[in-house]
């Protein structure tokens, strides 16, 4: 498709919603006014507004390749902390997606270039959970680590600087740990969401203890 035809696409979209709404990019304009920030993948088939149905303004994005969180990033750290201080966003999702390539180069020792040393986060997390991911058969193995890792980057979340100096003046943010299926289409909620008043390792081992029991033993049957 020629780049241009994007342009037109847009135009045309653009035209079509104000004749919808009148006065939307007007209001867009004057405020962002957020409930929520995703932290996600880069990956273009998972579009943080249309899976959860979100209108522009209503989430903001930061997006890089395997949602990873690590306090050397200042990119992804600098929108945290805009998220919460500036925003007052209410929640956090940190998702992640089966069937990521990312996850599966770091799990796989795939070697794709210059992201090799941004994917050494996750093979660090998979090294972590080493035990965990050789107890489960081969084909549960991809699936379980984009959980693992989806765990341990709220984990960073909620122990960077932003979040716990949230947290000390009583602010009510919490963060989410989700992962998203290709296949279907569906968010999957891992069960870890910590708060206001939260125990952060607590959390993060519940959450993990919960990814062992769900995958352990699983034959032939990735998530999506």
């Amino acid at each position: 498709m020629p780049w241009r035809v994007l342009l037109q696409r847009n135009r045309a979209w653009a035209e079509r919603i104000q004749a919808e709404r009148p006065g939307f990019f007007a209001e867009l304009a004057r405020q962002q006014s957020p409930r929520y920030m995703w932290i996600g993948c880069s990956d273009s088939r998972v579009p943080a507004n249309q899976i959860t149905g979100l209108e522009p303004g209503e989430v903001f994005v930061h997006r890089n390749v395997a949602n990873v969180v690590v306090p050397s990033d200042l990119n992804c750290l600098s929108a945290v902390q805009y998220a919460v201080d500036v925003l007052r966003v209410e929640h956090v999702m940190v998702v992640g997606h089966y069937g990521c390539g990312g996850v599966q180069a770091a799990l796989l020792g795939q070697r794709v270039g210059l992201a090799d040393n941004w994917l050494r986060h996750v093979r660090d997390v998979a090294e972590r959970h080493a035990d965990t991911l050789q107890a489960m058969a081969h084909d549960a193995r991809l699936d379980a680590l984009c959980e693992l890792n989806v765990i341990e980057q709220v984990r960073h979340v909620a122990q960077s600087t932003v979040l716990q100096d949230a947290w000390a003046r009583g602010q009510a943010v919490t963060v989410h740990g989700w992962v998203y299926g290709l296949r279907d289409g569906l968010l999957q909620d891992l069960g870890v969401s910590i708060g206001l008043g939260g125990d952060v390792e607590a959390g993060y081992a519940a959450a993990c203890a919960a990814v062992r029991q769900r995958r352990q033993g699983a034959h032939d049957r990735p998530a999506a």
